[in-house]
């Protein structure tokens, strides 16, 4: 996933609606086609590496949900689904199809959350998923940010070599782009304490120095 294209922009007023709602349950009509959730992730991962095709990616979401449906004990499925999700929302050329895909993004990281509490895998995808719906829908953002930060700091506890430091590196440009307080948790000396971590984490990674810069 791209953390930088996750990561909201200063905006100049910060409205409340909220981040997090109830999200659509997955359904329970099957839609495997009586395929193992192995074999549908398999599908969904060689979808999903076709990248830029939209419409592959679109396929791969449909593929990981899936495999969530059909083995609800694991998350590989919901994580998948989240990371396409949140690919959609960065690059669906209608404003409408980038909103839904935002939410569905948001909706996803808590059914991952919710399957698997203690995964920094669902924290750091939520945390991206809230990133994306905040630019598309902007009167979340207020809560939105705050959110981001409490997930990505939990995801770099847990597990900060997600995604080449991911954790350290989204919250870097958090705490770096956000307004400060009391509008929102911006800390631009906190930001580049992050993105030190980030790059002595993954220096060969482009955004981690990318980041630090």
């Amino acid at each position: 996933m791209s953390a930088r294209a996750a990561v909201v922009g200063v905006v100049a007023t910060l409205a409340c609606a909220p981040a997090l709602r109830n999200p659509a349950p997955l359904g329970s009509a099957p839609t495997s086609g009586g395929r193992s959730a192995a074999a549908l992730l398999a599908d969904a991962d060689d979808a999903f590496a076709r990248r830029p095709d939209a419409a592959a990616v679109r396929n791969a979401v449909a593929l990981y949900r899936a495999a969530a449906q059909a083995d609800p004990a694991d998350i590989e499925g919901l994580h998948g689904a989240l990371r396409a999700a949140v690919w959609l929302a960065q690059r669906e050329r209608s404003a409408e199809e980038r909103a839904r895909r935002a939410t569905e993004a948001v909706e996803l990281g808590q059914l991952c959350g919710a399957r698997a509490p203690e995964d920094a895998r669902c924290d750091y995808g939520l945390a991206l998923g809230l990133g994306v719906q905040a630019r598309e829908h902007p009167s979340t953002v207020g809560e939105g940010l705050k959110l981001m930060v409490q997930r990505l700091r939990r995801a770099a506890a847990r597990d900060p070599a997600i995604d080449h430091g991911g954790p350290e590196r989204v919250l870097a440009l958090v705490l770096l782009r956000a307004p400060g307080w009391p509008l929102g948790p911006g800390d631009p000396e906190s930001a580049l304490e992050e993105a030190r971590k980030a790059s002595a984490r993954a220096p060969d990674f482009p955004p981690n120095p990318l980041a630090l810069a």
